[in-house]
C-alpha cells in the first residue's frame, strides 16, 4: 500500500500517548497512529453495517462510546 506523508494538528496529550505506546511496543509513531485510525474507522463501519445508520449517526454513537470508556478509565486511575 502506498504511503502518504501528511501533517496533522492533534492534542498534545494524545501525541504523548502515541509516543509512549510506540516506545513500549517498539513501533514507529506512524505505525501506532495508523493502527489507531484503522481500528477507529473499522468500529464506525461495523456500527453502520449493523444498524444501517448514516455515517454521521454512526460517528455520533462511536464518539459517545469512546467518551464513556474514557470517563470510566479516568475514574479507575484516580486514587
Amino acid at each position: 500500500m502506498a504511503r502518504v506523508k501528511t501533517t496533522l494538528s492533534i492534542d498534545e496529550s494524545l501525541m504523548r500517548q502515541v509516543r509512549i505506546r510506540a516506545a513500549r511496543s517498539n513501533k514507529s509513531q506512524s505505525e501506532v497512529l495508523e493502527a489507531a485510525l484503522r481500528e477507529g474507522l473499522g468500529i464506525i463501519e461495523r456500527i453502520r453495517a449493523k444498524a444501517r445508520l448514516s455515517e454521521e449517526e454512526a460517528l455520533d454513537i462511536a464518539s459517545k462510546a469512546v467518551h464513556e470508556v474514557r470517563a470510566q478509565n479516568g475514574r479507575k486511575r484516580k486514587p
